[in-house]
């Protein structure tokens, strides 16, 4: 991030960049780098005039010098030998031709406007003059837009990127991570920070692009500042629609889920190498989104704005009512979620379920807590401590597990339950479906069933040698089982898929796979 020098950088002269992506010259075509500052404007009618142009000058072309694309190279060429800043002439009539070759060749900037040139004249000469009054024009009318756009993520980026045209505005999560707007291209001008309720950091709002004038980061920082405060009024909306809607949150968090199991996720899933930990303001160097909320049709933005933990890592609980209808329990969302901290509440068969970013063992005290002043008798559980979204469902599956076997009023970790334990209370129906899925690219490479019956036995002997001796076979024989299964993407060494590995195994292996 460039950080801001203060108000002077405001009265710098302003470049030709700047005039067209955010002043005067707004929306014009524009060939060259635009890189000259602006010191004055001058009216030519005649070629010959052009001889008396001083350096830095803005050239406009009317009559005679505007006649045609001859005249205009022409022109282009007695700009360059003047120093000029830029060569502006009215598109009517006109093409690009070589005058753009000539732009990239002689570094003068060339640029076509629809209006009549001489109003343009008028306007370039008026920011030209008052760089710090254009500055704050721009500001105003960006002002003026977010204030009519209103507390929405969307508006409020497309508002920004329409505005600081040739930049890309994006809203970051905490971590870095893309949740809505452009995506960087160029150089990080400006940060602002999207704080939260609790003083902490929501979301990053980042503008990347190219140095158009030594004061236009300053500009675009001021910019940036000023959707704050809609972005923390949409927060805030999305947290209150949220708590009054459990049903919202459910399916909120169950398509956050599906969409970093997917390989489209910026949070990665197991094996695959995904993006969530991106570092903080990085270009992923792809072109800018059409939509403002791309980025997971704005899922993994409304789920910042609720304060959800969506960066690793993270762990999930359950909370399973005893002898109760979870129908009937609607207020029992709205408790946990006050007393587990940030993060879902969402229904998952006989259970609340959710995630935190709290450890296992701090999660764990929050839960007693929250049993403690439940309405009704409830069991807990906690999953393994999991690196991202894209293995929550592996943490979520433990800590259903440990709920369901766990007696009233008490939280167990199902990183410190034994298989054995869990799979005596829990009926094969419970955990076939997630079994299968987490299974998945094993069972389509396993054609008879030996992958599955080697993972099941190295999990529960603890290693190939004692594997082998009960299956029978050479100690090499489930190496090289034991290396297939790692090619479908199974770490059998990796604590925080043990678990979930063999209570899926032995979930399987109980009954025949269809």
């Amino acid at each position: 991030m460039i950080e801001s020098r203060g108000r002077r950088d405001w009265e710098v002269p302003v470049t030709v960049a700047e005039l067209v992506n955010g002043g005067p010259l707004a929306g014009a075509r524009m060939w060259g780098t635009g890189e000259n500052p602006v010191r004055q404007v001058r009216i030519v009618d005649d070629l010959a005039t052009l001889g008396s142009v001083p350096p830095h000058t803005a050239v406009v072309l009317v009559g005679q010098a505007a006649s045609g694309g001859w005249a205009v190279e022409m022109a282009m060429r007695r700009a360059w030998e003047q120093a000029a800043a830029c060569v502006i002439a009215s598109s009517a009539g006109m093409s690009a031709g070589s005058g753009a070759g000539l732009a990239e060749r002689l570094g003068v900037t060339l640029i076509f406007v629809d209006e009549d040139p001489l109003v343009t004249a008028v306007r370039v000469a008026s920011a030209a003059a008052r760089p710090e009054a254009a500055r704050t024009q721009l500001v105003a009318r960006c002002a003026t837009r977010l204030a009519e756009a209103g507390p929405s993520a969307r508006r409020v980026l497309g508002v920004l990127n329409s505005e600081l045209q040739g930049n890309a505005v994006a809203l970051l999560d905490p971590w870095g991570s893309h949740l809505a707007g452009r995506r960087a291209q160029g150089l990080s001008l400006a940060e602002v920070d999207i704080p939260d309720a609790s003083g902490g950091t929501l979301a990053i709002l980042v503008a990347h692009g190219s140095f158009q004038s030594p004061g236009w980061p300053s500009v675009v920082n001021a910019v940036l500042a000023l959707a704050v405060t809609p972005l923390i009024a949409w927060a805030a909306i999305e947290r209150l629609a949220a708590e009054r809607d459990v049903a919202l949150q459910s399916a909120l968090a169950t398509r956050l889920l599906t969409l970093a199991s997917s390989r489209t996720s910026p949070y990665g899933r197991i094996g695959d190498g995904g993006e969530g930990s991106v570092p903080q303001g990085a270009a992923p160097g792809t072109p800018p989104e059409a939509d403002p909320e791309a980025s997971g049709d704005g899922t993994l933005a409304r789920a910042v704005a609720l304060r959800w933990p969506v960066g690793g890592p993270l762990t999930a609980y359950a909370i399973r009512p005893h002898d109760a209808d979870l129908d009937d329990l609607q207020m029992i969302g709205s408790i946990i979620a006050a007393t587990v901290g940030p993060g879902p509440v969402l229904r998952r068969e006989e259970s609340w379920a959710g995630w935190s970013a709290l450890p296992p063992e701090r999660l764990a005290i929050r839960l007693a807590e929250c049993l403690a002043v439940l309405p009704m008798p409830c069991a807990a559980g906690v999953g393994a401590q999991v690196p991202d979204l894209g293995t929550m469902d592996e943490s979520l599956l433990g800590a259903e597990a440990a709920a369901f076997v766990s007696p009233a009023g008490v939280v167990a970790r199902a990183d410190r339950m034994g298989p054995a334990k869990l799979l005596a209370a829990l009926p094969g129906g419970v955990l076939r479906a997630p079994a299968q899925m987490i299974l998945g690219p094993l069972l389509s490479v396993d054609r008879d069933g030996t992958l599955l019956e080697t993972l099941t036995a190295v999990l529960d002997e603890g290693g190939a040698s004692r594997a082998a001796e009960r299956l029978g076979v050479h100690r090499n024989t489930v190496t090289t089982r034991l290396e297939r299964i790692r090619a479908a993407g199974f770490d059998v060494d990796d604590p925080g898929t043990r678990l979930a590995l063999h209570l899926a195994a032995h979930v399987l292996r109980s009954r025949p796979v269809v």
